[in-house]
C-alpha cells in the first residue's frame, strides 16, 4: 500500500475526510507527483469501507487536477499537484524577469499616437457606450486580414471578439464543453488553460507524442482509451516547450478531428511572431475547429483583444458564453485594435518584434552554448533541458537565489505526464539586452556547477525529445 491514511477520528461525510487528506498529503509532499495510489478496492479493504466511498473521494481529487487515473495503469498523483500553475509578474527587487512574459514597452508609443488621433475625432465618445455582440463589420473583416498573416483565410462572418485569448479560452471551454469532458493537450501546456479547466471541471490529458509532434496515433488512442471530446494546441512556438507542428501534424490533427468529431481549440497566439507561419490546422478542418488570434502577444500586452473564428455550429454557444463571461468587449479597446491592424502599425511592430527576438535569441545561444536549450530565433521562449537528478522546480529555485527567475517544468505539467526536466525562459521579459546577458551568465554559472551531468549523456540523450 503507498497511502495508509488513518480515520479514526475522521468527522463528517467519510468521502469528504479521504478527499481532504489525499490532498493534504500530497500539497505537503507525503506523497509526490507520480506515486501511484493503491487500487480502489485494496484501499476499501485496507480502511473496511465501501468501495465507492472511496470513488467519491478519487472523484473529488481529480475535478481538482490533484490525482489522473490512466485506463489499464491505475491512479497517480498528478504531475503538477503540488506546482504553482499561477505565473506571477512580480519577482521581487533585484531580480532579472525571466519567467513571466513581458513585450517591450517602446511599442506603446505607437498605440498611444493611434489613440491620440482618436481622441480627436468628433464621434469618439461613442465608443464608451456598450460594445455590439460580436463586434462590426469593419473589425470583423480586420480580424479576417490578420488571421490570414497568421496562416487562416478564415471568412469575417464567422469571427466574434473576446476580451484576451485567455477569455477566449474560458469561453470555449464554457460554452462547449461540460464539467467532467476530457479534453487533450501537450504534456506541459499554457498554465491559463489548466487554471480556466479546473475552474470548470474539465479534465486535460495529455497526449502521447513522437518527438515532440502530435501524432495520428496518439489522437486516436486519446479518443479510444481516455475519451476525450476536444483537443487545445498552440501550433507555433508552443507555450512552454517552444515547438512548432510541422504539416504532416496538423494535417494529422485535423484528419482525426473530423472523424472522431473533436473539437480543436486552436490558439495561435504567437503565429504572428513567424514571418512566413504554415497553414493553420483549422485550414485543414475549419467545420471542427475553433480559432484564436490575440494581440497581446504580437502587439502589447495592455491590448485585451482576441478573435475567434468559430464554425457555425458553435456560434451561439460560444456568443452567450463570451456574454456571460464578460457582457461585451468594450468598443474603445476593439477600434484601437482594428485601427492598428488597418494602419499598418501592426506590421511594423511585428517586424521590430521578430528583429528583436532575433537579436535575444542569439544571446542566449551565445551564453547557453553547448547545453540542450530548444527554440527558434523568432520566439519569445527557450526550453532549457536539465540532467534528470536536476528538476525544474529546484533549478528555479537555485535560479531565484542567484537573482533570476525562470518556471520549472512542473508548473506547465498535465495530468500524468512523463517526467521532464527543464526551465522556461522567457526572453523578452528583461528590460534590456544587457539585463538579459547578465542574466545568461548567472544560468551560465549554475549550469557550469552541474556540467558532470551534463556530460555523462544529456546533451545527447535528452535533445533529442
Amino acid at each position: 500500500m503507498s497511502w495508509k491514511p488513518d480515520f479514526a477520528q475522521a468527522r463528517g461525510p467519510l468521502y469528504k475526510a479521504i478527499a481532504e487528506r489525499l490532498e493534504s498529503d500530497i500539497k505537503s509532499g507525503l506523497l509526490t507527483p507520480g506515486t501511484r495510489l493503491p487500487p480502489q478496492r485494496e484501499l476499501a479493504d485496507f480502511l473496511e469501507i465501501n468501495v465507492s466511498t472511496i470513488s467519491r473521494a478519487f472523484k473529488l481529487c481529480e475535478q481538482k487536477g490533484l490525482i489522473c487515473a490512466t485506463i489499464g495503469n491505475g491512479t497517480f498523483v498528478a504531475s503538477d499537484a503540488a506546482a504553482n500553475s499561477y505565473l506571477l509578474h512580480d519577482a521581487g527587487d533585484g531580480i532579472i524577469e525571466l519567467g513571466s512574459v513581458f513585450c517591450e514597452t517602446a511599442v506603446h508609443e505607437e498605440v498611444v499616437a493611434q489613440m491620440k488621433k482618436m481622441v480627436l475625432e468628433p464621434d469618439f465618445g461613442k465608443l464608451f457606450r456598450y460594445g455590439r455582440a460580436g463586434g462590426t463589420q469593419w473589425q470583423k473583416e480586420s480580424a479576417a486580414k490578420l488571421m490570414k498573416k497568421a496562416g487562416y483565410a478564415a471568412q469575417a462572418k464567422d469571427l466574434l471578439l473576446a476580451s484576451g485569448a485567455q477569455n477566449a479560452i474560458a469561453a470555449v471551454l464554457a460554452g462547449l464543453f461540460q464539467p467532467g469532458d476530457r479534453i487533450g493537450t501537450n504534456e506541459f501546456t499554457y498554465p491559463g488553460l489548466k487554471t480556466a479547466a479546473n475552474m470548470l471541471g474539465i479534465r486535460l490529458i495529455p497526449i502521447l507524442q513522437m518527438e515532440q509532434e502530435v501524432t495520428e496515433e496518439g489522437l486516436l488512442f486519446a479518443c479510444k482509451n481516455e475519451k476525450v471530446s476536444g483537443l487545445y494546441l498552440i501550433p507555433d512556438y508552443h507555450n512552454p516547450t517552444t515547438q512548432t507542428l510541422s504539416d504532416n501534424s496538423r494535417k494529422a490533427v485535423a484528419a482525426v478531428a473530423r472523424q472522431e468529431k473533436l473539437i480543436v481549440i486552436e490558439d495561435a497566439i504567437h503565429s504572428l511572431l513567424k514571418k512566413d507561419p504554415a497553414a493553420a490546422i483549422a485550414s485543414y478542418a475549419p467545420e471542427q475547429v475553433v480559432y484564436i488570434s490575440s494581440l497581446s502577444k504580437a502587439v502589447a500586452p495592455g491590448l485585451r483583444i482576441a478573435f475567434i473564428a468559430a464554425p457555425p455550429q458553435f456560434q451561439q454557444s460560444l456568443t452567450t458564453a463570451l456574454y456571460n463571461l464578460n457582457i461585451s468587449v468594450p468598443p474603445l479597446m476593439a477600434e484601437l485594435a482594428t485601427r492598428i491592424i488597418v494602419s499598418g502599425t501592426m506590421d511594423a511592430i511585428l517586424e521590430r518584434h521578430r528583429l528583436r527576438n532575433r537579436v535575444r535569441n542569439e544571446i542566449v545561444d551565445r551564453y547557453l552554448q553547448g547545453y540542450p536549450v530548444l527554440g527558434e530565433a523568432e520566439g519569445i521562449f527557450r526550453w532549457l533541458l536539465l540532467p534528470p537528478h536536476i528538476s525544474g522546480e529546484s533549478f528555479e529555485a537555485e535560479a531565484y537565489q542567484a537573482g533570476v527567475r525562470v518556471y520549472g517544468a512542473e508548473r506547465f505539467a498535465v495530468g500524468n505526464a512523463k517526467a521532464t526536466n527543464a526551465v522556461r525562459l522567457a526572453i523578452i521579459a528583461p528590460e534590456s539586452t544587457s539585463q538579459l546577458e547578465e542574466a545568461m551568465k548567472i544560468l551560465s554559472g549554475i549550469l557550469k556547477k552541474h556540467a558532470a551531468s551534463f556530460s555523462n549523456g544529456i546533451l545527447d540523450g535528452e535533445a533529442e525529445r
